[in-house]
């Protein structure tokens, strides 16, 4: 079987008494720590600028009144609904990541999956099973892609997650595996996204985008239309033309299906890009067992994975969105005691800060090729001349009991704590939902944030 076909039986055919490495009720467990992180960065990021641009021009465009969106009492069409929850929910870049994927999928596939879901009348169970079909096809693609398609300049969150999108669109439209191949076409047609926009708009939007395309490829494939039955993989297919690393591999995804991996994700507690995470982590245990301040340190030397330096390595960030995405900004505001966990720290006043500038001058930032795309090595020298020396792996997964009250207890900051408990509430009894009076919640409780 070619790529398509491949995903499209597993779309199409898997059900739950198949075997896989990981017990099912885990997986779903994790599933709703993704939901409800994804709600709650979706509702605290209405009133970004970006979210409030996207979501504005859908409303004047339109529509069949079928889906709820963050941040509106109106209800747009899956495909517009799909772009405005995207984007709302990536416009404070504080969403989760899967490092195999190389980027984040719950913006995407629920984004997505909800739009279809509502608009559908699935029921809350439907809802959760595509949202993980859909993220398993978007690790799994993701994977796939690899390192090349990244370093080559391609954002995953935009292009594998289209495909992830479109693999949950067609799982709640019940499409044949005809179909979900003209879609999977289709998708490879229309993903699209550059790392070059990173710091802008542009990347949120990145999300909207591979989630609407998943709603149009998988609605225009239910009504008939067709493209390449092999779009992944064909000559001057997907794979040829976005640097797929794996594209000559005579087996592609052999395990999806079997092996589930979406429980890997992993969910941010600093509100910047991942790819600073490890390194704020070790920063902030030196400071901790070394009660370092920023008047003692003399140089700071972050060891990273060279493909975070054309991704997060920012010298003097002048923008918010700019500011998560710098290594030495985020090592000054470790040292400056800043809460690396709230919003308002990324903001374009603290850029302006001039208590930061002496650490954000004296901070080093290294490529290291031994360094795995989630671990960072850091080392501090103070006045004395004394050196400290940490590492930090993002890999190493937390239990999901310490997962769960980290995510909650975010949640709950970005929130309040009465919104995220009838949040978390409903979540757990997902099943036992429609799907739209979950999506009405989340989309009507602008009023009862902070």
């Amino acid at each position: 079987m070619n790529l398509s076909e491949h995903t499209a039986d597993f779309v199409t055919n898997f059900t739950y008494e198949e075997g896989v490495t990981d017990s099912h009720a885990g997986l779903f467990d994790i599933l709703k720590l993704s939901l409800i992180d994804w709600c709650s960065v979706g509702i605290a990021g209405i009133d970004e600028p970006v979210s409030a641009i996207v979501r504005n021009i859908a409303l004047v465009d339109g529509g069949r009144a079928d889906c709820s969106v963050f941040g509106a009492s109106r209800k747009l069409p899956p495909k517009a609904a799909a772009l405005v929850n995207g984007t709302t929910s990536h416009a404070l870049d504080y969403d989760d990541t899967h490092f195999l994927h190389v980027g984040h999928t719950s913006v995407v596939v629920f984004s997505t999956a909800l739009a279809i879901a509502e608009s559908q009348g699935a029921t809350g169970a439907e809802f959760l099973d595509a949202a993980l079909i859909g993220s398993e096809v978007c690790c799994y693609v993701g994977h796939w892609l690899g390192r090349s398609h990244y370093q080559a300049g391609f954002h995953q969150t935009a292009t594998a997650g289209t495909f992830g999108a479109t693999a949950a669109a067609c799982r709640l439209l019940k499409l044949n595996q005809q179909q979900i191949c003209n879609a999977m076409g289709l998708a490879a047609t229309r993903a699209s996204g550059l790392t070059s926009q990173f710091g802008t708009m542009s990347k949120p939007y990145h999300a909207g985008m591979a989630a609407s395309n998943g709603v149009e490829v998988a609605l225009l494939a239910a009504n008939g239309f067709t493209a390449r039955q092999d779009g992944l993989d064909c000559s001057h297919g997907f794979a040829d033309t976005h640097h797929a690393e794996q594209r000559h591999a005579d087996i592609a995804m052999p395990t999806l299906g079997k092996a589930f991996v979406f429980g890997a994700v992993q969910h941010k507690f600093h509100a910047c890009c991942h790819g600073l995470h490890a390194s704020i982590e070790a920063l902030q245990g030196l400071k901790v067992s070394h009660n370092l301040s920023a008047a003692s340190v003399e140089a700071i030397t972050i060891e990273t994975n060279p493909r975070w330096l054309e991704v997060c390595n920012i010298p003097r960030p002048s923008t918010a969105l700019e500011s998560k995405f710098s290594y030495p900004h985020s090592c000054a505001l470790v040292f400056s005691d800043y809460d690396t966990s709230a919003l308002l720290t990324y903001s374009d006043e603290c850029c302006r800060d001039s208590t930061l500038d002496r650490i954000r001058e004296l901070t080093r930032v290294v490529a290291d090729e031994t360094l795995t795309d989630t671990s960072s090595r850091v080392r501090v020298q103070v006045t004395d001349g004394t050196v400290y020396d940490a590492s930090y792996d993002l890999a190493d997964i937390l239990p999901t009991r310490i997962r769960q009250e980290k995510v909650l207890r975010k949640s709950s900051v970005l929130l309040n704590d009465a919104v995220t408990n009838s949040l978390w509430s409903l979540i757990q009894d997902m099943e036992l939902l429609s799907t739209s009076d979950f999506a009405l919640f989340c989309a009507t409780t602008l009023k009862h944030r902070k």
